[in-house]
């Protein structure tokens, strides 16, 4: 199981945080990255242990967002009810992110748990933003069941690959700083 102090968790959501911030709409056009907040949202799940945590992070999704769109300019595309959809979607990403530190083990065949948990939790978050996007947003005249699966199959690989992405500097982050702290312990201890 990944435990990690309150100081650790501390510095790792200040971090995700402002991963969000920085890579959620289009107010830090100069840094040009894709959008975290899959990546975020699972690895919220995955270090931080307040179940606080997922509705904190939430709000301040929809905070970025309100403040990206404009409080004058609520008839944005995205700004439907279909909005509130991000709110399972995102919660399947954070509960994926609880499951995997449960199944972590520190040692590389974790990555072989951490691959399809990213994968499924992303495929649900999917169903749940796209499809309820696609079927309460109000902009598609006549949904249907074939129209939401082209839509899944058009968005999930590239919303996939960048959470992946994502995730995976994360994992390497995270081993670089446990390979980092075990060398310093080691050498602390011959001294």
């Amino acid at each position: 199981m990944l435990k990690t102090s309150k100081n650790t968790q501390l510095v790792v959501g200040a971090l995700l945080l402002a991963l969000l911030i920085m890579t959620r709409g289009s107010h830090f056009p100069q840094l040009n990255l894709p959008s975290a907040s899959w990546a975020v949202f699972f690895l919220v799940g995955v270090f931080l242990r307040p179940l606080w945590a997922y509705p904190l992070f939430f709000a301040a999704a929809a905070v970025v967002d309100v403040m990206t769109v404009g409080w004058v300019n609520a008839g944005h595309h995205c700004m439907t009810i279909a909005y509130w959809a991000l709110l399972p979607g995102y919660a399947a990403l954070w509960f994926g992110g609880r499951l995997y530190a449960g199944w972590h083990r520190e040692q590389a065949s974790s990555l072989l748990v951490l691959a399809p948990t990213v994968a499924i939790s992303a495929l649900v978050c999917q169903v749940f933003t796209s499809g309820g996007f696609y079927w309460f947003s109000g902009r598609y005249a006549e949904p249907t069941f074939a129209g939401m699966l082209e839509r899944l199959a058009h968005y999930y690989p590239s919303y996939l690959s960048t959470m992946a992405a994502y995730v995976a500097v994360a994992a390497v982050l995270y081993m670089g700083v446990r390979s980092a702290a075990a060398l310093l312990g080691h050498s602390s201890q011959r001294a």
